[in-house]
């Protein structure tokens, strides 16, 4: 059995389809076909349930896959650790980051860390903190910056506080309230508000502030995306609670401090499990980059 053919093995799998499983490998589809079909000879089982227009894993294909998974996984290990050996470096990183990161200048570490380590191969994707936290621990991803309310700790992870703020409001500059030097939430509970998606992190340390206060408030916009929440906010649809970083200057927000407001705390979380040398060089330079700032 070849490393080969449990890449193409991988491929059917992924795209349930042996052309467009050809197209991902670069190969011909009577070539890949003839590879499957050798291995499942030598194996002595079916992998997959084919016809003319469906292709399906069987249930020791499913079996199959999730080792041939680990193997390679394992084999590029093997080759990125042995180069890393040589002081090169080489391979994947793959870094996740919330919409909302104010402490840490992601941008500037992954140019850094790219400018080091040309040979890495760098993916950023955004998204929430829940998710990150579980394609750590399935080793789908490296490392990730998140955010997440108070009471609330990564489990499973290796992870770094970088911040701990309290949110501040964020109205539009004709707001009643645009003058005050400070609020409460029992000040805001009959506002309308723009917010992350509900069961999202960055929506529970708002809605469990509100909670413990014996407040009850109305979400009236939700979205995943800062700048059409602060646009929301600037045409007065609603207003925010949100990380004062994270608010420009120059687009006429005004940000109030709310004294008894929700906190969040951001913090970089990677793997606790053997994470790969990529990895632990970035999270030592965003690390470090903390430790410049401060000095």
């Amino acid at each position: 059995m070849e490393l080969q053919q449990l890449r193409y093995a991988l491929a059917v799998a992924e795209e349930r389809n042996f052309t467009r499983a050809a197209q991902k490998t670069h190969v011909v589809q009577s070539a890949l076909s003839h590879q499957i079909k050798a291995l499942e000879r030598e194996l002595g089982v079916q992998l997959f349930a084919r016809t003319s227009r469906r292709v399906e894993l069987t249930e020791a294909g499913h079996a199959f896959v999730a080792g041939a998974r680990a193997t390679l996984d394992a084999a590029d290990r093997t080759v990125t650790d042995a180069v890393a050996a040589t002081g090169q470096m080489r391979g994947n990183l793959t870094v996740g980051a919330i919409p909302t990161v104010t402490r840490l200048d992601l941008v500037a570490v992954l140019g850094r860390f790219h400018r080091t380590y040309p040979q890495v191969s760098v993916g950023l994707s955004v998204g929430g903190s829940v998710d990150f936290i579980e394609r750590i621990r399935a080793g789908s991803l490296d490392a990730a910056v998140l955010g997440l309310p108070e009471a609330a700790v990564p489990t499973g992870v290796a992870s770094q506080v970088l911040a701990r703020e309290r949110l501040v409001a964020v109205l539009g500059p004709g707001h009643r309230f645009a003058r005050r030097k400070r609020l409460r939430l029992a000040d805001l509970a009959d506002e309308a508000f723009v917010d992350f998606p509900a069961d999202s992190p960055g929506r529970a340390q708002s809605d469990r502030a509100f909670d413990e206060a014996g407040l009850t408030r109305t979400v009236a916009f939700e979205s995943m995306l800062v700048d059409m929440m602060l646009d929301l906010v600037a045409h007065d649809l609603g207003i925010a609670l949100l990380a004062p970083a994270v608010v420009p200057e120059g687009r006429g927000l005004i940000t109030v401090p709310v004294v008894d407001g929700p906190k969040r705390v951001e913090y970089l979380a990677w793997s606790e499990f053997n994470p790969s040398p990529a990895a632990s060089a970035f999270v030592e330079s965003a690390l470090a980059s903390l430790g410049a700032e401060q000095g």
